[in-house]
């Protein structure tokens, strides 16, 4: 008996045949695209809830006029912004910023940096000493500023120490002339240590091998920082340069809680006059216009940094 193929089986297994390559061809074309993006996404969602939304309502209510932070509001546009530039109060707060940051910054990039090179060296204590330049970097800033109110103070021990020295007690906080270097005093406390830990791990990946060679043509110490370490660090002290700025241009709780401001301006950095605006002064448009040109400052600042960070990989 010679028996025939069903006919109607071959069909059946033809389309499981050809489902199964269908579902594994979809497979190596979208490979492991949705598992990334289950992880991706609570980033995203972060990224738009606490970065993109903030900022999109911020130029919203920049381009509105807001009395007394509550609705509704009227649509002045770019006026906003003109009546944010004609006011004396901000920009004596972008002169303050201004002046705050050219001193602040190479200064907290050339301690860091001379911390780096001492501390990376082979040194008895080396590493307790590490950590406790890092120490101020686990403290929140709010609570560092309470401590150095207190050193601050007219009978604190600051003082204490210069009456021992002879010296007559200093106004500090409450001196117009005082209170913007202190204010850099203490802003360089809590981030000098952040910084160093960043050239520190540069330090580590410069080829010793350079070291040698340059000890082999007669360089010193300081031919061989010049000549060899400076370089090498390039694009670690881009990093550290924009990343330092833009930080010292966002400084608020000390400001906050040392000085408010005063005495007579003399530190209302921006994030502090931005803060005055929105809670004080209770205008919330001046306070969005105001947040728009910090936007827009740390954003030509992160510009900067692309280019430094291009020019060092040349």
């Amino acid at each position: 008996m010679v028996t025939t193929p069903d006919t109607r089986t071959a069909p059946r297994s033809a389309r499981r045949l050809g489902g199964g390559r269908g579902r594994r061809s979809g497979r190596r074309r979208y490979g492991d695209l949705p598992i990334a993006l289950t992880f991706l996404l609570p980033a995203v969602i972060a990224a738009v809830v606490l970065r993109l939304w903030p900022t999109a309502r911020a130029v919203w209510d920049s381009l509105r006029s807001t009395p007394l932070g509550v609705e509704p509001t009227r649509w002045v546009g770019l006026d906003q912004f003109r009546w944010l530039i004609d006011d004396p109060a901000f920009l004596n707060s972008l002169k303050v910023t201004l002046l705050f940051g050219i001193i602040v910054n190479p200064l907290q990039i050339a301690v860091a940096l001379v911390l780096a090179v001492i501390f990376n060296e082979r040194i008895r204590g080396a590493g307790l000493m590490r950590t406790l330049v890092f120490l101020p970097v686990a403290i929140p800033q709010s609570v560092s500023a309470v401590i150095w109110a207190v050193a601050f103070r007219p009978d604190g021990p600051l003082n204490g120490i210069l009456d021992r020295l002879g010296i007559a007690p200093q106004g500090f906080l409450t001196s117009p002339g005082q209170a913007l270097p202190s204010i850099i005093l203490v802003v360089s406390w809590i981030g000098v240590g952040y910084w160093m830990m960043f050239l520190i791990a540069g330090l580590k990946e410069i080829d010793p091998t350079l070291y040698e060679a340059a000890g082999l043509d007669g360089a010193g110490r300081w031919a061989r920082f010049r000549h060899v370490t400076v370089p090498q660090l390039r694009r670690q002290l881009a990093f550290v340069l924009v990343a330092d700025t833009i930080s010292n241009l966002l400084v608020f709780a000390p400001v906050q809680i040392l000085t408010n401001g005063g005495p007579n301006g003399r530190t209302n950095l921006i994030m502090n006059d931005v803060f005055e605006r929105a809670y004080t002064q209770v205008d919330v448009g001046a306070a969005s216009a105001a947040t728009v040109v910090v936007v827009v400052i740390a954003l030509a600042i992160v510009l900067v940094q692309f280019r430094l960070l291009s020019r060092g990989s040349d």
